[in-house]
């Protein structure tokens, strides 16, 4: 077939941010697929061409010249998805695809989905990443009436117009079903383990030797958005009572986002900013993935009503179960039930930070404890979320939606 695949933050691994995207696709088109994604170039300077093309693991990349950060202000986020919406859906169309695969978030990619889908004449399959409109609207970033109103009549176009829909949790999907989709047209597709990537046991040992302050220190670390809904203060808050607790304790953070200035400001007030929290900046997915492998434990962090983290599908979470390393989440969400029911990490109490010191302390000086719980991260990693058994589900969604077209 020939797969159109939306994605307006698709990336690389020499990029930063998550590579589901890249991941599935390159299996794609390892069975056979031909794959053209239609994305943002989130970098894209003034004056630059409105698209360019390039080969990513024999995936056709057609970048739109949109500019995108998490920096930017909501409204300008908005902007940014409604100049890609347009862009992509002229792009999308003229490919004519066998089937169209848009994922979101953000959920305005379901325009151009359905519009390159009616011109084709073909099936669209939605894959559905976080609840919109339902976490904006609860954390607030949706406020106005109208644009509510809106959102939501977005999010039943886009169930809708979708053959066949793929959710990142179970949560997810009785959230989807709920609104009046049929259950038997969703099938749960995780966030998935990219192994290979992790499979050099000495990377994280080589950046640890490449920076003095950290060697063999115990290590904690973060990696990921520096978002509003992450609840960033809770990391220099965590960071100062472990400073109390056990001052060889390191705390890094990989990344970056609106909250990061806030961050950095609250690390050096507390007085932990570059003594025991370290805050590293963004960094391309194979570096950060280094990180993934130097931790001893790593962390997961949100904040927010129960819709924000319930169903919680985090890059970080699943990229550490592939190292092998333990997680530490602060929120009793999906995924944090999930490694701490097979004894590969731990539940951080929310709104006690001298609790959650102790705990992470306790455990990160425990070195028969991070042995085991980074077999059983590994075993999760292997056995349930194996990127590789990942994308033969998706492989098969997009086949049956084909099939069921030409019926």
């Amino acid at each position: 077939m020939r797969i159109v695949y939306l994605h307006q933050y698709f990336v690389t691994p020499d990029m930063a941010g998550g590579v589901r995207s890249y991941e599935m696709a390159r299996r794609l088109v390892a069975a056979g697929h031909e794959v053209h994604m239609v994305t943002s170039d989130q970098q894209a300077r003034s004056g630059a061409a409105t698209w360019r093309e390039t080969r990513e693991a024999g995936i056709h990349v057609h970048w739109a010249s949109v500019p995108y950060d998490n920096v930017m202000s909501y409204g300008q986020r908005i902007r940014a998805f409604v100049d890609f919406a347009w862009c992509a859906a002229r792009r999308a169309s003229a490919l004519q695809g066998d089937v169209v695969f848009a994922t979101s978030t953000p959920l305005t990619i379901a325009l151009p989905g359905v519009h390159a889908a009616r011109r084709s004449k073909c099936p669209m399959v939605f894959e559905v990443r976080d609840l919109w409109p339902a976490v904006p609207i609860a954390i607030g970033a949706i406020r106005n009436p109208a644009a509510v109103g809106a959102a939501r009549w977005l999010e039943r176009y886009a169930y809708r117009n979708a053959a066949r829909i793929v959710a990142l949790a179970p949560g997810m999907r009785d959230e989807i079903v709920a609104t009046g989709y049929p259950a038997e047209r969703v099938t749960v597709i995780p966030n998935g383990c990219d192994l290979g990537m992790y499979d050099d046991p000495a990377a994280g040992q080589v950046l640890r030797d490449s920076l003095p302050w950290l060697g063999d220190r115990p290590l904690l670390v973060f990696t990921g958005t520096f978002g509003l809904v992450n609840g960033m203060e809770y990391l220099p808050r965590l960071a100062a009572k472990l400073q109390g607790i056990d001052p060889g304790i390191c705390v890094a953070a990989v990344g970056t986002g609106r909250e990061f200035d806030r961050t950095r400001q609250l690390a050096a007030e507390l007085g932990v900013l570059d003594r025991n929290l370290y805050l590293i900046g963004k960094r391309p997915k194979r570096e950060a993935a280094a990180w993934t492998q130097a931790a001893d434990i790593n962390l997961a962090l949100f904040t927010g009503p129960s819709i924000v983290w319930r169903d919680a599908v985090q890059n970080k979470f699943f990229d550490s179960l592939a190292a092998g390393r333990p997680v530490a989440n602060n929120f009793p969400g999906w995924q944090s039930r999930i490694a701490e029911e097979a004894d590969a990490g731990l539940i951080l109490p929310a709104d006690d930070l001298a609790a959650a010191a102790h705990q992470v302390a306790a455990a990160l000086r425990d070195k028969a404890w991070l042995e085991a719980a980074g077999r059983a991260a590994r075993q999760l990693a292997e056995s349930r979320f194996d990127r590789d058994l990942l994308a033969a589900q998706l492989v098969g969604v997009l086949e049956q939606a084909r099939a069921e077209w030409c019926g």
